[in-house]
């Protein structure tokens, strides 16, 4: 196995001293801020050193190789990008107390989150739909590495999905934006310029999202084993499981605990370095 270390910062004398520990034969630095050590075997005091440096490490297969994944599906809030936006509109609202607090709970899984949604719109209700420009125009932000890992699986030939419980008005944009394959995420009705409370149509939830990656992989004709996904809350797990690479970027415990591999240090280009 090749053993991947990467965080914000790495030095290398940790990475000589999980290297003695592994048995690595090679040492590669792959960039200034991650390593790969070939031939890697586990040694349980590696997880103690990393977690003191604050790095993330995942052992990969040698010879896995980025073009033979052929698609991403990728969360948007919190992963994609670095906020909630339903948590910013309603900051607009003067109710991002409450609504963050329901956001919370259902990311961990503690709430259904069909529901949750629906109560955390119901709070919205009356806001102008400026507020949603306000929010994508001035606070939505791409998480470090975002756009640099997209480019380079775009490259490689992988579809890519930007599946979301969240909202069309920032999924529509953002697909558009990066040039993305495909999308999907729940519609806000708006009467007479201003948010009803309500959602239309069928609620993207957890099964939502597992549902159009399994249908996505139909179509194309894709194996299990050449999808990623990428995830953060409870509700991307059932979407994680349909992939044969599933990752957890700065994600709750219950999401890290199922996922092959977290990054909670590492930008979203950490993704690259699980592939030759």
């Amino acid at each position: 196995m090749n053993l991947v270390v990467q965080g914000a910062q790495v030095e290398a004398a940790v990475v000589e001293q999980i290297a003695r520990l592994s048995g690595a034969r090679r040492s590669e630095r792959l960039t200034e801020h991650a390593y790969r050590l070939a031939g890697a075997s586990a040694h349980r005091g590696i997880e103690r050193i990393c977690a003191a440096a604050r790095l993330d490490f995942a052992y990969v297969p040698e010879g896995r190789r980025l073009a033979d994944m052929r698609l991403l599906a990728i969360d948007m809030d919190s992963t994609l990008i670095t906020i909630e936006c339903i948590d910013e509109v309603a900051d607009l609202a003067g109710v991002k107390a409450e609504v963050s607090a329901i956001t919370a709970a259902a990311m961990a899984g503690e709430l259904d989150y069909t529901q949750s949604l629906k109560r955390r719109v119901e709070l919205l209700r009356g806001l102008d739909q400026s507020a949603l420009e306000h929010v994508y125009e001035a606070r939505l932000r791409f998480s470090p590495g975002a756009e640099s890992m997209l480019s380079a699986m775009q490259a490689a030939g992988v579809k890519t999905l930007l599946v979301s419980g969240g909202f069309s008005y920032f999924t529509d944009r953002l697909h558009a934006r990066l040039n993305l394959d495909y999308s999907t995420s729940n519609h806000l009705e708006m009467l007479d310029g201003r948010l009803s409370g309500r959602i239309t149509g069928t609620v993207i939830d957890a099964h939502g999202k597992a549902a159009r990656v399994r249908a996505l992989r139909d179509e194309l004709g894709l194996k299990t084993e050449s999808i990623i996904a990428i995830g953060d809350g409870a509700n991307d797990m059932a979407m994680m499981a349909e992939a044969g690479i599933s990752i957890a970027y700065r994600a709750r415990p219950v999401v890290r605990k199922h996922a092959h591999y977290a990054l909670d240090h590492s930008g979203l280009d950490g993704v690259l370095h699980l592939f030759d």
